[in-house]
């Protein structure tokens, strides 16, 4: 019989070389999936959004998530390193190659963010099966200044009373740290500030067109987080009524004047039917003349006013008024119950002498001084502020443009140049390109009461509040 020692050593199988070449072939077979196989693709998603900006509860930040594959989610937080406050996330049913996002400010935490700055965290996910695995996401910060507060605005002075076609000064103060615009509306027309004395004052003149029956004034603020406010003045209305005049363009008038004009235009040379022609020129090529003097006299230099003052505007000596400011013409041919055309005078037409001087009542700066279609030679003058005047119809020039007149200086002559039947001047007076009532500037009174003085006030309250005396 065979014996066993009992203390023999069995033998023992090694399983622990098995196990490690399994988990190394699982290992490995797993590393060639995520490699290989597209659903476990390692490219993250892509965030599209400012890399800082300011936000307000009513401006959103807009942000465009995308992915080679799939968006599975995302998720926006707000922080400031100490207090976190979710702002948005989503999970997608059915994943989307790209999607646009609107981030709106939590209206829980606009009373705790009104200024300063923190941070967005926006987060996105794809589809791909390395989520499991590993973290196949993007993350984008966006920095931005918090601002809830809307500008604050006050006015500090404004001219007592206005008339429709008339002008008027406003002074006021608008306070925001991120101002971003301000500006004034008055009647339909945008008017553009300048900054008074120092920051944060402003002030600008403005003008009520004629034609418009309601001036609905109103200083608007608006600061680089779009908050806006908007204040809204008037003013006690001076009646002022406006002439209506029937004329009858006869063919001496069509065949004479009308046609030298057109003749000036290669447009409107060649237009045979004379109605055709009277038409071309009083309608179509005046707006095209007035279109240049509202362009040339709307632009505003963006300095700091200290001081402006004008002077009555007195261009022509001895001068007698042959045509109103805003005069509603209608042209008749023949029948004077049939208009033919229809046109506004847009200043005074006064007469004098022939060739008259005239004279620059205040200093500026010459915008133009060529022919301008219906208004012949045509000086025009930016005495800043806003304000410029304009002189139609000279027979002669004496300045060119970009010229620094003088006050007291002879620009030019009366005429008959353009379209004027005789010698005369058209003598125009704009406000940020809109052209108003002449009379107003060509009164002391009402310079000294509407402008002077209200400056004045301006001054006492600037003083008082900064502590510094105007020069």
């Amino acid at each position: 019989m065979r014996r066993y020692n009992r203390y023999r050593p069995r033998r023992r199988h090694r399983v622990w070389p098995w196990l490690l070449f399994l988990v190394l072939l699982s290992g490995g077979s797993l590393w060639a999936l995520t490699q290989y196989l597209p659903q476990f693709e390692r490219i993250p998603p892509k965030i599209t959004a400012p890399s800082a900006t300011f936000w307000s509860p009513d401006v959103p930040i807009n942000v465009t998530l995308s992915d080679n594959r799939g968006l599975s989610g995302y998720q926006a937080i707000l922080t400031n390193g100490q207090e976190s406050i979710p702002v948005t996330s989503n999970r997608f049913m059915i994943p989307m190659r790209s999607a646009e996002v609107t981030l709106q400010m939590p209206k829980r935490a606009a009373h705790k963010i009104t200024h300063g700055t923190w941070k967005v965290l926006i987060q996105a996910w794809d589809t791909s099966l390395i989520n499991k695995l590993f973290d196949n996401s993007t993350v984008a910060t966006v920095r931005i200044e918090a601002d809830t507060q809307p500008p604050k605005v006050t006015l500090l002075a404004k001219s007592p009373t206005m008339a429709r076609g008339g002008s008027a000064l406003v002074v006021f103060k608008v306070e925001d740290i991120n101002l971003k615009e301000t500006y004034v509306v008055a009647g339909g027309k945008r008017f553009t500030p300048q900054v008074y004395r120092t920051q944060p004052y402003y002030a600008t003149l403005i003008a009520w067109p004629f034609r418009k029956k309601h001036l609905g004034a109103t200083i608007v603020a608006v600061d680089r987080a779009n908050n806006k406010t908007t204040t809204r003045f008037t003013f006690p209305v001076v009646y002022k009524s406006y002439k209506v005049s029937w004329i009858h363009a006869s063919d001496r008038f069509i065949n004479g004047r009308i046609t030298y004009v057109a003749k000036l235009d290669p447009r409107f040379a060649h237009i045979a039917n004379p109605l055709d022609r009277f038409r071309a020129v009083n309608e179509t090529m005046r707006l095209d003349n007035e279109k240049r003097i509202h362009t040339l006299a709307s632009v505003i230099h963006h300095k700091t006013i200290t001081h402006w003052k004008m002077h009555p505007f007195y261009p022509l000596k001895s001068a007698k008024l042959v045509a109103d400011f805003g005069d509603e013409r209608h042209y008749y041919y023949h029948d004077p119950k049939k208009e033919v055309s229809r046109a506004y005078h847009l200043g005074y037409d006064l007469a004098s002498v022939r060739h008259a001087p005239i004279i620059a009542s205040n200093a500026g700066t010459v915008l133009y001084a060529a022919k301008n279609g219906i208004y012949g030679n045509m000086p025009l003058i930016d005495h800043g502020f806003g304000l410029a005047t304009l002189y139609g119809h000279c027979s002669q020039l004496f300045v060119e443009k970009g010229d620094e007149v003088t006050a007291g200086e002879m620009i030019a002559r009366t005429g008959r140049t353009g379209l004027a039947l005789g010698d005369h001047l058209h003598f125009g007076v704009l406000v940020h390109g809109v052209e108003v009532w002449p009379m107003d500037w060509m009164k002391g009174n009402w310079i000294h009461n509407n402008i002077d003085n209200v400056f004045k006030k301006a001054d006492k309250i600037v003083t008082r509040e900064t502590g510094k005396k105007h020069p």
